[in-house]
């Protein structure tokens, strides 16, 4: 009761703020102007909405997902909206939480819903309900999906729907392929060819244009170099004071895509924690993605999961699960001054604060790589294949299992 109590106020809390600062909900309307010309035949990558002109960036997959928004109103939509992300929070929470192998009182109804309520107020969490995104129902997908065990029917093949609406979550597919589960990854493969193969039935001039022309327009996403851009590029642009840096980017991108994949499959080949193998997936392609906004990090909700289950038996860790959580919650990228073309000015100490997802994702990738710099199992031991936060079960006598894993 005290746990529904509290969800209840944090809502509330929502919408007391809205009333007195009226949330933009700009992406929301653009998902309804796409399903509007999905429906109707109009011209999906002509239109602008809002008065940010924000054109449509999304596959026509997603357009023709987005139909029945056009059922409801805006201002209904908008509410609609807010109620299923704070939803999928809840559910994202309870899949990071069997992800990370918590179980009894953490994994708990009251838990989730004493989560959900602070995870709210989360800087990633709340940018997604101020401009009505995808990005917790996308995350609980692929969550979801690669949760699964191995040799789950179809596993793959929803990160592949993932894929279709949005582009960055195809990196999923290279990470079953370099950890060993090929049809997994070619399931994922499929998945994503079967949205593009539905968006060209019923969009197929739409189709033509997105794939041979719009999907290289990055710029049409939006400005690379301002704060609320929390990629590789969004830091070394600010960084440098250049707003194209060019291969000063891309090599970097190429550097941190290998060593991002190479630690996701380290740690799932050395350690057999799948949940840590994905984790280090999707912050790599938050890093290496052209640009990604700040409500794309909601990634942060299974990391902090995943974080507490270790901090059990690892006092230390829970001095790290605080650090984490701050970050993600200080907001400091919007509280330094960045009007007009300050986010370019920066001073060297305040680069941290303008990138803090940024710096945070390379800090876990480099952790996670020196982490498993050795092998922690025999050599040639089997991994447990599809056990999220899983591991192998003990190699040698009274080797210990870690907190928040189970044995296969």
């Amino acid at each position: 009761m005290i746990a529904a109590a509290l969800l209840v106020a944090s809502l509330a809390g929502l919408w007391l703020l809205y009333q007195v600062m009226p949330m933009p909900m700009s992406d929301i309307a653009v998902y309804r102007a796409e399903g509007q010309a999905a429906r109707d035949g109009g011209d999906l990558y002509g239109f602008t909405v809002t008065k940010w002109a924000l054109p449509a960036t999304y596959p026509p997959f997603a357009a023709v997902l987005f139909i029945p928004t056009t059922w409801l109103s805006l201002g209904h939509l908008i509410v609609v909206g807010a109620l299923v992300n704070a939803a999928l929070l809840a559910l994202l929470i309870h899949l990071s939480c069997k992800a990370a192998g918590l179980r009894g009182a953490a994994g708990s109804a009251p838990a989730v819903l004493v989560c959900t309520a602070l995870g709210l107020w989360l800087e990633p969490v709340f940018q997604t309900l101020v401009f009505g995104q995808v990005n917790l129902a996308l995350t609980c997908l692929v969550l979801w999906d690669l949760s699964r065990p191995d040799g789950a029917r179809l596993k793959g093949f929803a990160t592949g729907i993932a894929a279709g609406i949005k582009l960055t979550p195809a990196l999923f597919g290279l990470y079953l392929l370099v950890t060993g589960r090929v049809k997994a990854a070619f399931t994922v493969l499929g998945g994503f060819l079967a949205s593009a193969l539905l968006g060209w039935l019923v969009l197929p001039d739409a189709s033509v244009e997105f794939w041979t022309r719009r999907m290289f327009e990055t710029g049409r996403v939006g400005t690379a170099w301002i704060v609320d851009n929390q990629s590789l590029q969004g830091l070394i642009s600010r960084v440098l004071h250049d707003p194209e840096p060019g291969l000063l980017w891309a090599v970097p991108a190429l550097l941190t895509a290998a060593a991002g994949l190479c630690a996701a499959r380290r740690v799932y080949l050395r350690r057999g924690l799948d949940g840590w193998g994905v984790l280090c997936t999707a912050v790599t392609a938050l890093l290496v993605s052209p640009i990604s906004w700040s409500h794309h990090w909601v990634w942060c909700v299974p990391l902090l999961a995943a974080l507490a289950a270790r901090t059990r038996r690892r006092p230390w860790c829970r001095a790290l699960l605080a650090a984490v959580t701050l970050a993600f919650a200080a907001r400091t990228m919007w509280i330094i001054p960045h009007t007009g073309d300050l986010d370019l000015r920066f001073a060297w100490w305040q680069q941290p604060f303008a990138a803090p997802y940024p710096v945070l994702g390379l800090a876990l990738l480099a952790a996670v790589v020196w982490w498993t710099r050795r092998p922690a199992a025999a050599p040639g031991a089997p991994v447990a294949a599809g056990v999220p936060g899983g591991r192998l079960p003990a190699q040698r006598a009274g080797e210990e299992l870690p907190s928040g894993s189970r044995a296969r």
